[in-house]
Formats: structure tokens, sequence, C-alpha cells
């Protein structure tokens, strides 16, 4: 395996403090989370528990994350956790794919989504939006994996991911 092809920032751990604060205001959460969540991770083999800011996609009711980074390995498929997101705790199932073809198609549906994840993760995009094939290979040979997160009910009939503000979103 490579080395992963995104990078963290020098001081990626304040950062990462400071957003997941800001994630924790009520009013604000809503306006800066509508492309973060708050993933809460627990280490498989320490125990030690992380508050890890991701940006997210939407797919249909589920989110896509993606990651070529350590923490990743602590989710597994089958194994809840709890995330933030717009402001409420939430329980979601967990699918992670670490196998070539879901991760890529995983990381090509974030790659359109979000420009923004794409630049971090060294994917170019032609100018119809369209991911590079060569360059969603190359992330996953990095040790990228996708996780998708299916929030779970509160209650029956209420939605999945707390409302947006806008119909069907």
């Amino acid at each position: 395996m490579t080395q992963p092809r995104a990078t963290t920032l020098r001081f990626q751990k304040a950062a990462n403090r400071l957003v997941t604060g800001l994630l924790h205001v009520p009013l604000l959460s809503r306006a800066i989370g509508s492309r973060l969540v708050v993933l809460d991770v627990v280490g498989v083999k320490s125990g030690r528990r992380y508050s890890v800011p991701v940006a997210y996609t939407r797919d249909g009711d589920d989110l896509l994350v993606g990651t070529p980074f350590a923490w990743g390995r602590n989710l597994r498929t089958g194994r809840p956790i709890t995330l933030l997101l717009k402001g409420k705790r939430v329980t979601a199932d967990v699918t992670v794919f670490t196998d070539e073809a879901g991760v890529t198609a995983a990381y090509a549906t974030m790659a359109r989504d979000n420009g923004q994840f794409a630049k971090f993760n060294k994917i170019s995009v032609d100018a119809s939006g369209a991911p590079d094939p060569a360059d969603l290979r190359l992330a996953w040979q990095g040790g990228a994996r996708a996780v998708r997160l299916r929030p779970r009910f509160r209650r029956e009939n209420s939605p999945t991911v707390p409302p947006s503000g806008t119909p069907g979103a």
C-alpha cells in the first residue's frame, strides 16, 4: 500500500477541535453542518474515544464519508456509532468499504458532490464534474476506505436525518 494521497494540515488537531466545538453550538451547527458531521469513534485496541469532524455526502437517507487516515480503521461494519449531525446526536449503522470497487464508487460519488473532498483527496474532475478513474484508484491504493452511515429512526415516521429546511433534502 502506498502513502495516503490526502494530507493533513500542520495544525489539524487544533482545527478539528475548533470545528467540533462549533458543530456543538445549536444554531451554528445547522449552518456549518450542511456538509460536516462529527463521528464519535472508539479505538478498537485502545478503547480511546475520538471526535472526528468529517465532510459527508448525502446518498438517499445515508451519509457517505471517506478517509485514508488511521481513525477510519476503527469503524467496523455492523458496529453502530454515534454522530453529531446538524446539532443532534444520532446513532448510525456502519458499512465499511475497503475493496477497490466499493471505495472508488463511493469516492466518485463524494468527489462529484463536493469539490473540496476531491481536492483534499487529489482527485481531479473534468468539466462535467466526473472524477478521474485513475485518481480514484490511486486513492484506494493509498489506503482510502469509504463508510456508509445509515442514521437510525428515533421513532416511527420521523426523518432519519434532521431536516435541512428544504423538502426532500
